[in-house]
């Protein structure tokens, strides 16, 4: 019976795996390449790059992944964000909207926001298609009830819009469907009815951690939870918050998810893990209070595998590029095509300057690396990471105005984004052990000779007070 176990039990694990299939065909898109990724939690958001699209010469594009449940998908092209759930073992026959490229402005807009759209699929019967037609009614009847909902804030006008959008999708047999439709209605009738986030709590509580990851629930997530913490810390007399965030009361935390927010369950955890987040950058409360609060046994010690995943993902986003910390070491071609990698030893500081040498503010700043090439060429090592643009009107600006330093091409942006530049020029500052020595130092123009010079001269003369 054993040896008859044995040989099923091998045979099932030796079945070929039903691939997931995502084809199509756009000429438009020739040669282009899109890819995919998703989010690594509701809270950090890291980007996890899953597999790409590549159209051949006709726009024809195909590939295979093998997932074994229904994942949201994101990929950025030109002015888009495309949003597509697959399903395990079904092919999708994928419709790309006309191409738009981002213009010149566009490119160089650090604020600049995709246009969001639910990828379609030539059949129309697919997850996308239902989700997509849904949502693109209930903006049509938002934006015709407008006044009522918004202005006047009509509970009748709601529930009017409520048994309008019921009567039209039905409840269906895919549940994912479903939670997106009772979270869009629910984002709806928060700001028409200006709920406070302890209205919500029934809904947050019934949803599953499985639809975290679902844009419908990032959405209602973040139109709660967003900045709430700067919010309780404004109150005037709130003095209380004030203590427990300055003290890291992590206890007092939890307290207060559960009895103002009314949450349970892991849903307390990452909501106050989203707080934490998000005040760590309006610098409200000292870094240090806030990493030991995540860090706290609350979190690290969850009964939830999730909630200590998304802990430890949001402490080392945190954590990354503060002081102290090593930075991650750039490996590119310079402009003459030879690899470089910024992680050579040599005893001396490093300078990194992210710059787009198509943009006028950053051309003025590199002119003026020239100084400081002069002023600390004894202890600091000048490498400017430059965006892809044109290579020989980039060489031409480099040669002509002298640009001292290592010059480096980002050719696919993979730097910028993992140093999470988001305008330039941006720059840093390294110890010769490629450590982060100031995570925010000051352009060429905008202070930084003055913020090394003082920063070399204190530390030689605590070296010189050692020896």
């Amino acid at each position: 019976m054993q040896l008859l176990f044995g040989l099923i039990l091998t045979v099932i694990l030796n079945l070929p795996v039903s691939a997931t299939i995502i084809r199509g065909q756009n000429k438009e898109y020739s040669g282009k390449e899109l890819r995919f990724y998703k989010y690594s939690d509701p809270v950090t958001r890291e980007k996890i790059n899953l597999f790409s699209l590549k159209a051949d010469h006709e726009g024809r594009f195909k590939t295979e992944i093998n997932i074994s449940t229904t994942t949201c998908l994101y990929c950025d092209f030109g002015i888009y964000r495309g949003i597509l759930i697959l399903e395990p073992e079904k092919t999708t026959d994928l419709l790309l909207p006309p191409l738009r490229e981002k213009s010149f402005t566009e490119s160089k807009n650090p604020y600049f926001e995709p246009v969001e759209f639910w990828f379609l699929t030539s059949n129309r019967d697919q997850l996308n298609d239902q989700i997509s037609e849904y949502d693109t009614e209930l903006n049509k009847m938002t934006d015709k009830n407008f006044t009522n909902l918004y202005l006047n804030q009509s509970k009748d006008a709601f529930d009017s819009l409520k048994i309008n959008m019921d009567k039209i999708f039905h409840s269906e047999s895919s549940e994912i469907f479903n939670v997106h439709k009772q979270l869009k209605l629910k984002a709806v009738e928060m700001d028409v009815l200006r709920q406070s986030p302890w209205e919500l709590s029934e809904t947050f509580n019934s949803v599953n951690q499985i639809y975290w990851d679902q844009p419908s629930f990032l959405e209602l997530f973040d139109k709660t939870f967003a900045n709430k913490l700067s919010l309780e810390l404004g109150v005037v007399n709130n003095e209380d918050i004030k203590l427990a965030a300055f003290n890291a009361n992590t206890g007092f935390f939890i307290n207060l998810a559960e009895n103002k927010y009314k949450l349970k369950g892991p849903i307390k955890y990452l909501a106050l893990l989203k707080m934490f987040h998000d005040v760590f950058y309006s610098g409200e409360i000292p870094e240090k209070a806030i990493i030991k609060m995540i860090s706290s046994g609350y979190f690290s010690d969850n009964k939830e595998n999730r909630i200590r995943t998304i802990s430890a993902n949001l402490l080392k986003k945190l954590k990354f590029l503060n002081p102290g910390y090593a930075a991650p070491v750039i490996c590119l071609k310079n402009t003459d095509g030879e690899r470089v990698c910024t992680d050579t030893e040599n005893g001396k500081y490093k300078y990194l300057v992210f710059a787009d040498t198509e943009m006028v503010i950053c051309r003025e700043q590199l002119k003026y690396l020239q100084k400081i090439e002069e002023t600390f060429s004894k202890h600091l090592d000048i490498i400017v990471i430059i965006k892809k643009s044109d290579l020989i009107e980039m060489k031409i600006f480099l040669d002509r105005q002298q640009i001292p330093g290592i010059h480096l091409v980002d050719e696919n942006g993979i730097f910028s984004e993992t140093y999470r530049i988001k305008s330039f020029p941006q720059c840093f500052l390294l110890n010769e052990k490629h450590h982060i020595v100031f995570k925010q130092a000051k352009a060429p123009l905008d202070g930084f000779e003055q913020q090394f010079g003082n920063f070399l001269q204190k530390k030689l003369f605590e070296a010189k007070k050692i020896n």
